[in-house]
């Protein structure tokens, strides 16, 4: 079932099917909370978001948004294809950060509605923030049975880069339950891309065997966060090399609402994200946000990929169809 109501000058579109309900907005085509029971049978709204149109449009944190043209960090601000040099946009530092100042995050999408299901649709001009290409990107958000599919698309009558991810901030114990401390995190990686300056990318690929990234048998991320590793970091910012078996890449649990999810992706780079650059706030109900109130789980091609021929390609060719789907199953342990 999917329903549309008012939210500032946009609409409030609410898919719900099953167990679960979601809720998405046309700005930023972004997740604004996903509704699921807990072990007692309970509502409990496991994303941070906002009440309001005007927090999206001015507050930093991406909260639910797709992230676009290119997830994560390009170095330097620029790239080649082909011999060709491009200069994107810096917003941090000498870098671009999540698509530059007004990445997709911060752009108005159109949308249609289909059954169980939403596709949010934007065309971005040749030169946006400086890539290269008229490109045309889709995103649909489809609830089925236990899980959250996301399907993304994307075309250019250019070659360039593409790279697009979710920037859901998960709390299973309720968006307003403060640390995610309790939560334990599974994550099937052998390895990261050790980053320098700026969480931009060497180009080296390395074990996570003997550091605190090592969660392939889970851990509590309570006795992580404040391991000396992850002070630069300020907790959990790193990009992990999936393994890409037939499991699950990352599974997250909270035992206080026995609420849990399953994460799926057919790409091979997540940053895990513990919120440690989140400034406090208000979000939605009056709920207060602060640093390591929420986790992200951003599914992508590796960061600064563009400028590692190393690193799996994030370029696409004109007329060339990319696609992707990250999905998240949830669970209940009562």
């Amino acid at each position: 079932m999917v329903s549309v109501k008012p939210f500032g000058t946009v609409d409030l579109i609410t898919v719900t099917a099953g167990e679960i309900t979601a809720e998405f907005i046309p700005f930023g085509a972004a997740v604004r909370s996903i509704i699921i029971p807990d072990k007692n049978g309970d509502p409990v709204d496991i994303c941070l978001g906002y009440d309001y149109l005007e927090q999206y449009k001015n507050l930093d944190a991406c909260f639910g948004g797709t992230i676009g043209r290119c997830a994560n960090r390009i170095g330097g601000a620029s790239f080649e294809i082909d011999g060709k040099r491009y200069i994107v946009t810096a917003n941090e530092g000498a870098n671009q950060l999540h698509g530059g100042i007004e990445g997709f995050h911060k752009k108005l999408w159109d949308y249609k509605i289909g059954e169980n299901c939403v596709t949010f649709m934007l065309d971005s001009s040749d030169s946006d923030e400086g890539f290269p290409g008229n490109l045309h990107a889709e995103v649909t958000y489809t609830v089925k049975g236990s899980t959250l599919f996301i399907d993304y698309s994307a075309v250019s009558d250019k070659d360039t880069v593409v790279n697009l991810t979710n920037h859901a901030y998960f709390n299973l114990g309720g968006h307003n339950s403060g640390s995610i401390g309790n939560h334990r995190i599974t994550i099937r990686a052998e390895s990261y891309t050790p980053a320098g300056e700026g969480n931009v990318p060497t180009g080296e690929i390395a074990s996570v065997e003997g550091t605190p990234l090592d969660l392939r048998n889970g851990a509590l991320i309570a006795d992580r966060l404040g391991h000396p590793f992850l002070e630069g970091s300020r907790g959990f910012d790193h990009n992990f090399v999936l393994d890409k078996t037939e499991s699950a890449e990352a599974e997250l649990f909270c035992p206080e609402t026995g609420i849990g999810l399953e994460m799926f992706t057919d790409l091979e780079g997540m940053q895990l994200y513990s919120a440690g650059f989140l400034t406090e706030r208000i979000g939605k109900d009056g709920a207060v946000y602060n640093r390591d109130h929420a986790i992200c789980l951003e599914t992508q091609h590796f960061p600064d990929a563009v400028n590692h021929p190393s690193f799996p390609s994030p370029v696409i060719r004109a007329g060339e169809k990319w696609q992707s789907q990250t999905s998240y199953r949830f669970f209940t342990v009562k």
